[in-house]
């Protein structure tokens, strides 16, 4: 699966919740289910006002042309090395520029996350989500508990599927003693909607798969999906401290 194509079953969930991104969803859709990718889809998703500064930035500071690059796709949803290049001091300058989130926030909360570079913050998808708390897409609300934890993308060990029915085991992301932790392994239901080719549609028990908004996106490997676990570990230990 090529960036552009991977980047959109990340995306495509919170689009069709009409949280992120154009009123397209039918569009983005069809490029899933076709498989294919062109310019057009790559301007749909440039409209994503939050994901596409993060990609180009990573892609920028990684002297990577494309910001639709496979591995900076994944870098930004699930995690991986490029993350460990990116200086401190150019974060805080895209989270002022590229994010605008200044901007958005209280001085007192933009100093809190300023904080947090210093601790070893990384642009990585869950930080965004469970430290910037505002939804800062097309939505101009806080996030609730229920929606951190939905927003988060997540990885899940698939159970048992039966059709468009797929029961996987995951994680959480509760509230518990005042933090924000991992709660207990729980069975959850995710309904597929997508009727393309790709291995998403050909999961078995056994395989574990990335999650955004209740969305299957992507079949990841185990390696994966701890990396995954890291980076929002760390996202909740950052936000742990100023909650």
């Amino acid at each position: 699966m090529d960036g552009v194509l991977r980047c959109t079953r990340y995306a495509f969930g919170p689009n069709r919740l009409h949280y992120c991104g154009p009123d397209a969803n039918r569009e983005v859709k069809a490029y899933i289910d076709e498989g294919v990718t062109d310019v057009g889809l790559e301007q749909l998703l440039a409209q994503f006002k939050t994901m596409y500064p993060y990609l180009e930035f990573i892609a920028r500071v990684n002297k990577i042309q494309d910001p639709f690059n496979s591995r900076v796709v994944e870098a930004y949803w699930l995690g991986n090395d490029l993350l460990q290049n990116i200086e401190k001091r150019h974060f805080h300058r895209h989270l002022i520029y590229g994010q605008q989130i200044k901007k958005k926030t209280r001085s007192k909360d933009f100093k809190y996350m300023e904080k947090k570079l210093e601790q070893g913050a990384v642009p990585h998808h869950s930080f965004h989500v469970l430290n910037i708390w505002r939804r800062t897409g097309n939505v101009d609300l806080e996030h609730d508990l229920e929606s951190l934890s939905e927003c988060s993308v997540s990885s899940g060990k698939v159970l048992e599927v039966n059709g468009p029915i797929i029961t996987v085991e995951t994680e959480p992301i509760i509230y518990a003693n005042g933090k924000l932790c991992f709660g207990l392994p729980i069975k959850k239901k995710l309904t597929r909607r997508l009727e393309s080719e790709y291995d998403i549609e050909q999961i078995k028990p056994g395989d574990i798969i990335s999650i955004h908004w209740n969305v299957p996106c992507e079949i990841i490997s185990l390696p994966q999906a701890e990396t995954l676990k890291k980076y929002t570990l760390q996202s909740l230990n950052l936000a742990n401290k100023t909650i």
